[in-house]
């Protein structure tokens, strides 16, 4: 029997400078491609995710355990607890069949790291040319970038302020450790 280990499991969680760390692994990750100007298209995905496509470039949508990360103007992220990716999968599928569209599990390729607390923007902001402050990147954006040399999509998901990284498997201990430095860098500031 083959036990599924996270990328970071030896690392657990780490809090420093008002900032938490946390990787959030195994969720399910689609790459849904489409036409987002057909309606039979963005009808059909809603129907099967049950959480309506983000038109607007960076934004993300949330319903029924799905969340929707645009990604390009033909090109989206659905991601979902372990357990759903399969059923949605499936769902999507079925929908689409008839359609010009695709659907690619890539779920093994990527894990999340969660940066939260009032030194989180600050954080990420030493590692990627976004601009992070609320009135630029408010809660229910998402972008595509390069954090620490290393691409990944930075999703806000909340004001407090709460981040997701999604970043691939195979950079993800380098990307934390890269921000467990820079949140000691900052402690050693702060003191």
């Amino acid at each position: 029997m083959t036990v599924a280990t996270s990328p970071l499991a030896a690392h657990g969680q780490s809090a420093q400078v008002a900032l938490t760390l946390r990787e959030w692994p195994f969720r399910g990750h689609l790459n849904l491609r489409g036409q987002p100007d057909e309606a039979a298209f963005v009808q059909a995905v809603q129907a099967a995710a049950g959480a309506a496509l983000p038109l607007t470039p960076n934004t993300v949508a949330t319903g029924n355990d799905v969340t929707a990360l645009w990604l390009g103007p033909d090109e989206w992220l659905l991601v979902t607890a372990p357990e759903g990716q399969r059923e949605l999968e499936q769902a999507l599928n079925d929908k689409l069949d008839d359609l010009f569209a695709a659907v690619t599990d890539v779920s093994s390729y990527y894990t999340t790291i969660e940066v939260a607390g009032s030194a989180a923007a600050d954080l990420l902001a030493r590692g990627t040319a976004l601009d992070l402050h609320p009135r630029a990147f408010h809660t229910g954006a998402c972008a595509q970038t390069l954090l620490a040399k290393t691409a990944a999509t930075i999703v806000k998901t909340a004001d407090t302020p709460v981040f997701e990284v999604i970043v691939r498997v195979s950079f993800a201990d380098y990307l934390w450790r890269w921000l467990q430095d820079g949140a000691a860098v900052m402690a050693a500031a702060d003191a």
